[in-house]
């Protein structure tokens, strides 16, 4: 009851909040962006795996942190559009060709980072983004310590998070991604191209996730590990559940979800004596719960998951 009343810490545990939820929701704003093109985007958990290895080797390499975050986006467009290849050319399932894109990434980024990062650079360390302040905004009690003081990357997420939704509620192109992903044949008989379109979403979404990579290294842990992303592609796809398919609202769910990361991580250091994993399961049961109260009660773009075949008109 005292920590609810210490605005101190609850400025400590907004902040620790809105930079846990950076990566989530970065693959959220992914996961939204191929399902309202009719994609399941289910290799969002791989896809950060190679933002994150592209970004420390991109860093190594130039010692820039902006090149690394060129080098990590480079590699999640190229794992969207492989899952693209194999749910849209080859008609795979969307559900399985992402399980394989999670697997593919977790044997390749762990095989990269032994045999390339660890060979060529000699150091796991990278130099990532510093916190910035803005100036009179970080001041303002409670909030401006998590809203205003945060790394480049947090500011993006905030400003992209707009943009996203402006271009899919109110731009041509955005309706045009609604649409492939509402009702396919009637897009495709107005002219617009859907696997061109769902392409071109992968793509986007691939892009997004793998941000959420680059924050993991360039702004948390300063370095790449295997499996670092601990689920959080999983997650994404919770909040995009729960935030309606909405750029806003998976954001939003984004930060629920990293509320209840930086209440367990509270929880471990007040509590030394309670079994830490007790507390680690916080925000995965958290996203389940979320799933089984929101799914049914919400409603998926109508041709999410469905393959479309122009010839079989």
């Amino acid at each position: 009851m005292d920590a609810l009343l210490d605005t101190g810490a609850i400025a400590l545990l907004l902040a620790a909040t809105v930079r846990l939820a950076v990566p989530v929701g970065f693959a959220a704003l992914g996961g939204v962006i191929a399902e309202r093109s009719g994609v399941y985007n289910v290799g969002l958990e791989g896809m950060i795996l190679l933002g994150a290895l592209g970004a420390a080797a991109g860093t190594l390499a130039t010692g820039s942190p902006i090149a690394g975050c060129v080098v990590g986006v480079a590699l999640g467009v190229a794992g969207g559009l492989l899952l693209g290849l194999l749910s849209i050319t080859f008609h795979v399932n969307q559900l399985v060709a992402g399980i394989a894109i999670n697997l593919l990434s977790a044997g390749l980024t762990a095989f990269l980072a032994r045999g390339l990062i660890a060979s060529l650079f000699g150091s796991s360390s990278v130099a990532g983004f510093s916190q910035v302040r803005l100036p009179g905004l970080a001041e303002l009690p409670v909030i401006g310590s998590a809203l205003f003081t945060q790394d480049p990357l947090a500011y993006a997420l905030m400003v992209l998070t707009v943009l996203v939704a402006f271009v899919v509620y109110r731009t041509h192109a955005g309706l045009r991604l609604r649409a492939a992903g509402e009702n396919p044949r009637a897009a495709d008989s107005a002219g617009v191209n859907v696997t061109q379109v769902r392409f071109t979403a992968l793509a986007m979404s691939g892009a997004f996730a793998a941000l959420g990579g680059c924050h993991l290294v360039l702004s948390q842990i300063y370095m790449f590990s295997e499996g670092m992303s601990a689920g959080k592609g999983f997650i994404a796809l919770a909040a995009v559940i729960l935030g309606r398919w909405h750029p806003v609202g998976a954001v939003a769910a984004a930060l629920f979800f990293g509320l209840c990361e930086a209440l367990q991580l509270r929880l471990q250091f007040s509590n030394p004596n309670v079994p830490y994993q007790i507390f680690l399961i916080l925000p995965y049961a958290a996203s389940l719960l979320v799933l089984v109260w929101f799914f049914g009660r919400s409603r998926q773009p109508a041709a999410a998951g469905q393959v479309y075949e122009r010839e079989s008109r």
